[in-house]
Protein backbone atom coordinates (compact mmCIF):
# COMPACT_ATOMS: atom_id res chain seq x y z
CA UNK A 1 0.00 0.00 0.00
CA UNK A 2 1.60 3.46 -1.25
CA UNK A 3 0.41 6.81 1.45
CA UNK A 4 0.02 9.73 0.13
CA UNK A 5 3.28 11.17 0.02
CA UNK A 6 4.21 8.38 -2.07
CA UNK A 7 5.84 5.74 0.46
CA UNK A 8 5.33 2.46 0.86
CA UNK A 9 3.10 1.34 3.75
CA UNK A 10 3.79 -1.19 6.40
CA UNK A 11 1.27 -3.83 6.78
CA UNK A 12 -0.80 -3.52 9.64
CA UNK A 13 0.72 -5.13 13.10
CA UNK A 14 4.00 -5.24 11.31
CA UNK A 15 5.68 -2.23 13.67
CA UNK A 16 3.85 -4.32 16.41
CA UNK A 17 5.95 -7.57 15.60
CA UNK A 18 9.14 -5.36 14.73
CA UNK A 19 8.66 -4.15 18.42
CA UNK A 20 7.92 -7.29 20.14
CA UNK A 21 11.15 -9.09 18.15
CA UNK A 22 13.42 -6.28 19.96
CA UNK A 23 11.92 -6.89 23.08
CA UNK A 24 12.07 -10.66 23.03
CA UNK A 25 15.94 -10.52 21.52
CA UNK A 26 16.29 -7.96 24.31
CA UNK A 27 18.32 -9.45 27.71
CA UNK A 28 15.86 -7.62 30.07
CA UNK A 29 13.32 -4.85 29.72
CA UNK A 30 13.85 -1.83 27.34
CA UNK A 31 13.09 1.98 27.11
CA UNK A 32 11.04 3.58 24.03
CA UNK A 33 14.67 5.18 23.15
CA UNK A 34 16.34 2.02 23.35
CA UNK A 35 13.53 0.06 20.88
CA UNK A 36 13.78 3.18 18.69
CA UNK A 37 17.76 2.97 17.82
CA UNK A 38 17.19 -1.16 17.69
CA UNK A 39 14.79 -0.83 14.74
CA UNK A 40 17.00 1.61 12.79
CA UNK A 41 14.52 3.17 11.27
CA UNK A 42 13.53 6.75 10.83
CA UNK A 43 10.53 6.24 13.47
CA UNK A 44 9.98 8.97 15.41
CA UNK A 45 9.75 8.72 19.12
CA UNK A 46 5.92 8.93 19.60
CA UNK A 47 5.53 6.65 16.69
CA UNK A 48 7.63 3.51 18.73
CA UNK A 49 6.00 5.17 22.53
CA UNK A 50 2.46 4.40 20.91
CA UNK A 51 2.79 0.90 19.33
CA UNK A 52 4.26 0.16 23.42
CA UNK A 53 0.64 1.74 24.41
CA UNK A 54 -1.15 -0.78 21.93
CA UNK A 55 0.61 -3.26 22.88
CA UNK A 56 0.47 -3.11 26.98
CA UNK A 57 -3.43 -2.68 26.48
CA UNK A 58 -3.05 -5.72 24.47
CA UNK A 59 -1.86 -7.07 27.32
CA UNK A 60 1.52 -8.15 25.04
CA UNK A 61 4.31 -5.99 27.12
CA UNK A 62 4.51 -5.15 30.68
CA UNK A 63 5.64 -1.20 31.80
CA UNK A 64 7.37 -1.06 35.03
CA UNK A 65 9.76 2.23 35.54
CA UNK A 66 9.60 3.32 31.53
CA UNK A 67 10.96 0.14 30.65
CA UNK A 68 8.86 -2.73 28.42
CA UNK A 69 9.37 -6.52 28.28
CA UNK A 70 6.95 -9.32 26.31
CA UNK A 71 4.79 -11.30 28.36
CA UNK A 72 5.31 -14.03 26.47
CA UNK A 73 7.77 -15.45 24.62
CA UNK A 74 7.92 -15.58 20.20
CA UNK A 75 7.25 -19.97 21.17
CA UNK A 76 4.19 -19.16 23.60
CA UNK A 77 2.68 -16.67 21.28
CA UNK A 78 3.16 -18.89 18.44
CA UNK A 79 1.50 -22.33 20.55
CA UNK A 80 -1.42 -19.61 21.37
CA UNK A 81 -2.27 -18.88 17.48
CA UNK A 82 -1.64 -22.63 16.67
CA UNK A 83 -4.40 -23.30 19.22
CA UNK A 84 -6.44 -20.76 18.34
CA UNK A 85 -6.71 -22.15 14.79
CA UNK A 86 -7.65 -25.35 15.98
CA UNK A 87 -10.10 -23.43 18.38
CA UNK A 88 -11.85 -21.95 15.09
CA UNK A 89 -12.53 -25.66 13.80
CA UNK A 90 -14.57 -28.52 14.25
CA UNK A 91 -12.03 -30.30 12.14
CA UNK A 92 -9.16 -30.54 14.41
CA UNK A 93 -8.31 -33.92 12.68
CA UNK A 94 -7.87 -32.44 9.40
CA UNK A 95 -6.18 -29.07 10.18
CA UNK A 96 -3.81 -31.12 12.13
CA UNK A 97 -3.01 -33.57 9.31
CA UNK A 98 -2.46 -30.26 6.81
CA UNK A 99 -0.32 -29.19 9.75
CA UNK A 100 1.93 -32.14 9.87
CA UNK A 101 1.93 -33.23 5.83
CA UNK A 102 3.47 -29.20 5.54
CA UNK A 103 6.74 -30.13 7.80
CA UNK A 104 10.05 -30.79 6.45
CA UNK A 105 12.21 -33.50 7.98
CA UNK A 106 13.53 -31.38 10.92
CA UNK A 107 10.25 -30.06 11.60
CA UNK A 108 8.63 -33.71 11.66
CA UNK A 109 11.87 -34.76 14.00
CA UNK A 110 11.51 -32.00 16.59
CA UNK A 111 7.10 -32.37 16.51
CA UNK A 112 7.92 -36.14 17.05
CA UNK A 113 10.56 -35.05 19.84
CA UNK A 114 7.88 -32.48 21.35
CA UNK A 115 5.01 -35.63 21.47
CA UNK A 116 7.31 -38.27 22.92
CA UNK A 117 8.45 -35.66 25.78
CA UNK A 118 4.99 -35.12 26.69
CA UNK A 119 4.13 -38.66 27.01
CA UNK A 120 6.88 -39.12 29.52
CA UNK A 121 6.00 -36.44 31.73
CA UNK A 122 2.43 -37.63 32.13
Amino acid sequence: MIDRQGRARRAAGALESAVLAVLRSADGPLTPTEIQAALGRELAYNTVHTILTRLQEKGAVTRSRARYAPVKGAAEEAADRMREALASSPEHGEILQRFVTALSGDEEAALRAALDASRKRR
